[in-house]
């Protein structure tokens, strides 16, 4: 093997800053190995030696692999199907398991990082605080939207919109003719005509008290008996009322409660409706609703009040809003919770089901440093960074993570901007910093 490149994390220079890793008598830990699976060949995807060709030298170096099937020996889908297609990882002694902060990882040559599928991108600083992008849906704005039920059984005699128009408060829907309606009015006339008498009474018992003629008790009791008859036309007008019966006439008519667009009709001529069936919707669409996904993982920096910007394929407007909202529960499936936004819709571009982006702003002006979410891995629950310090050498940091933002992931703490860090075939740096590999020096490829 003479080729001029370096086993791929061959040499750990020293396991934190200048010193050797320290030793450790624990049993090797099997670590949990973070990433995409690769359906097609059952293993790793950062470690498919069938899709990256290139990494087959670097078991061969190692003396793990499987001539026949052409994968590592220790994790070969067909030998081993008991190790999942997951190489077994010993951690290297850290208090907590993890790659101590400084591990160094050594190349052969700038050109073996290179052939070892390495790639770096530079961290970056964005101003002005950070940003969380999340998907949203568009939906009607729940407190402007009305269903029209029917307030009295009957037959719709006729119908005055249908969906799609536009209505004002009070707008006439349809008619409906009731036989309830017509004994409410019934009883509303027998009240009027009780009303009438009880006046005609009492105005007489009044004159023949003052006359002498009539005793105070007669008298009191016209006037109970004409607030009786006053209370029974009040409560025979009010349920008439109710209903919405006109002056005459045994139907009523359903008139619109807000103004808007009516976006559903299930009433038809002839149709014998019941009690509270729902016969039409109307909803203002002068104002909609972004429910927005938030990650369980970002809502600790979510709170209501933030400003969010709206986009939608498509439309060239950007529609703004504040949280207003932010469910109390996560969803157990998509380990999401539901936040809202208000958002102005005068032009009725925005429609219900729409499928949106929220960036939601943070706040804080402080600037962020970001690096790609393929950078970060992780190791017994700890972030790690691979940096490169030099052409053939990059160092393992511990970093304390933020927000996702799409790709890019924020980094409060451990990297500085403009930094190179590896983003693919970080996974393999991060298995060279594990006990079994340390020490394992440089080797020849042919």
């Amino acid at each position: 093997m003479r080729a001029a490149w370096c086993l791929m994390a061959a040499l750990v220079a020293s396991a934190c800053a200048e010193k050797d890793p320290p030793k450790t008598d624990e049993p090797a830990a099997k670590a949990a190995v973070d990433g995409e699976f690769c359906e097609e060949h059952g293993v790793l995807e950062a470690v498919c030696t069938k899709c990256n060709p290139k990494l087959a030298a670097v078991f061969q170096a190692k003396g793990d692999w499987c001539d026949q099937h052409g994968f590592p020996e220790s994790f070969c889908p067909i030998c081993h199907p008991e190790a999942g297609g997951r190489p077994a990882q010993d951690v290297a002694g850290a208090g907590d398991g993890a790659p101590p902060h400084g591990t160094k990882v050594r190349f052969k040559t700038r050109e073996a990082a290179g052939l070892a599928g390495i790639e770096v991108a530079k961290a970056e600083e964005r101003p002005g605080g950070a940003r969380l992008e999340a998907v949203a849906v568009i939906a009607y704005d729940a407190t402007r939207r009305a269903e029209v039920n029917a307030r009295a059984s009957g037959v719709v005699r006729s119908l005055k919109v249908d969906v799609g128009a536009k209505v004002k408060i009070r707008t006439p829907l349809a008619t409906i003719d009731s036989a309830q309606v017509g004994a409410d009015r019934s009883r509303l006339a027998a009240a009027d005509a009780r009303v009438e008498n009880a006046e005609i009474t009492y105005k007489r018992e009044q004159d023949l008290h003052a006359k002498g003629v009539s005793s105070e008790k007669d008298m009191l009791a016209a006037k109970q008996a004409l607030e009786e008859a006053r209370a029974e036309r009040r409560a025979a007008a009010a349920a008439l009322g109710v209903v919405g019966g006109g002056k005459s006439g045994s139907g009523y008519t359903l008139t619109a409660p807000i103004a808007g667009t009516v976006i559903r009709r299930t009433a038809t001529i002839g149709h014998m409706v019941e009690v509270d069936e729902a016969l039409f919707e109307i909803v203002d669409t002068s104002a909609m609703w972004a429910e927005v996904d938030v990650p369980e993982a970002q809502l600790p920096h979510v709170a209501s009040g933030q400003a969010v910007t709206v986009t939608i394929d498509g439309v060239d407007t950007r529609f703004a809003g504040v949280l207003d909202y932010i469910a109390p529960e996560v969803d157990p499936t998509t380990r999401t919770a539901k936040a809202r936004v208000a958002l102005k819709n005068p032009d009725g571009v925005l429609r219900a089901n729409m499928f949106a982006r929220a960036e939601i702003a943070l706040g804080g002006a402080k600037p962020t440093v970001m690096v790609p979410s393929a950078a970060v891995q992780r190791a017994k629950g700890v972030a790690l960074v691979f940096v490169r310090i030099a052409p053939d050498e990059f160092e393992a940091r511990r970093v304390k993570t933020g927000l996702v933002e799409g790709e890019l992931v924020e980094i409060v703490e451990g990297i500085k901007r403009g930094e190179e860090v590896a983003t693919k075939g970080s996974f393999l740096l991060k298995t060279e910093t594990l006990k079994g590999s340390i020490g394992a020096g440089c080797c020849d490829v042919e």
